[in-house]
């Protein structure tokens, strides 16, 4: 990739867009670029939780950024989708789990611990386990630390980085079975999940429709530049994190995707669907996407 020649965002000075950073490992690859390109220099940045990220775009203090994917579904009429970019996963993620001291048809009635960070894992998760397992467990909500979510819960869901750990090796030293979300919902509908989508609100592109094109492109780039590069992503990421490179490189390369696509829409459909009659969504949303 030629980084010389990557467009730069015009912006008045003071005035840069308000761009949302998920501070998990699993958006690496779409911020990683930025600085190579030049295009982290055009955004005032943001890093937060998914959940905080998600309130910070539906509330206006952010102008472009990620959003739960059940956040979305509820408030689809005042935003727009970015195309081609997302975190989601096509089958196993690693990264989205259920881990659970028993076997998840056994939970009726028995306490899981949700892990406070994302609401489509949440909400992904209580689906699986209510429509797909039959069962109606207790939930509660706790931070995301899975020692301690398990001293009070038969179950746990976890995300991000505390997911990672507990694939790798820390729900097996806590005698802890393990559920992919993502391999679930790919087992139960034939179809990828999309857990976070980068979108913009349709306020703000009204009035700088240049600048949400221009931003939309960088991310791209960022991405695509990060995977063409990924040993060198992981090798830097390895540096200070608790995942060596081999275990970052599986994870970008083989795990999660990052494209939104025909098949990730109708993903995020189906989801619409399966979750509307208790969530208050519609179960056929008007879903836009920025167009070329």
């Amino acid at each position: 990739m030629n980084i010389s020649r990557v467009a730069r965002v015009p912006q008045v000075p003071g005035k840069r867009p308000r761009v949302g950073h998920i501070q998990f490992l699993n958006c690496l690859p779409i911020y990683w670029g930025l600085a190579r390109t030049g295009g982290l220099l055009d955004l005032e940045l943001t890093r937060d939780t998914p959940d905080r990220l998600s309130v910070l775009l539906v509330d206006g203090t952010l102008d472009i950024g990620p959003i739960a994917c059940a956040e979305y579904l509820k408030h689809a009429g005042d935003l727009v989708l970015l195309p081609d970019i997302a975190v989601g996963s096509d089958g196993a993620v690693t990264s989205c789990l259920i881990v659970s001291q028993v076997p998840l048809g056994e939970l009726d009635g028995r306490r899981v611990a949700l892990g406070s960070t994302s609401r489509s894992s949440v909400r992904l998760a209580r689906l699986l386990l209510e429509e797909r397992e039959g069962v109606r467990p207790e939930y509660f909500s706790c931070p995301p630390d899975l020692p301690v979510m398990m001293r009070d819960a038969d179950a746990a869901v976890v995300i991000g980085d505390v997911a990672l750990r507990a694939h790798l090796h820390q729900a097996r030293e806590l005698g802890l079975r393990v559920h992919d979300l993502g391999a679930m919902w790919k087992e139960w509908t034939g179809l990828p999940f999309v857990f976070a989508a980068w979108a913009v609100r349709r306020d703000y592109l009204e009035r700088n429709p240049r600048i949400v094109r221009e931003v939309h492109r960088s991310f791209l780039e960022s991405r695509d530049l990060s995977m063409a590069e990924v040993d060198k992503v992981c090798e830097q990421a390895a540096r200070w994190e608790a995942f060596d490179e081999e275990t970052l490189r599986r994870y970008y390369t083989e795990a999660l995707d990052f494209s939104f696509g025909e098949r990730q829409l109708e993903g995020v459909r189906e989801f619409a669907r399966r979750i509307a009659a208790d969530s208050g969504s519609d179960p056929e949303p008007v879903i836009s996407i920025l167009q070329p």
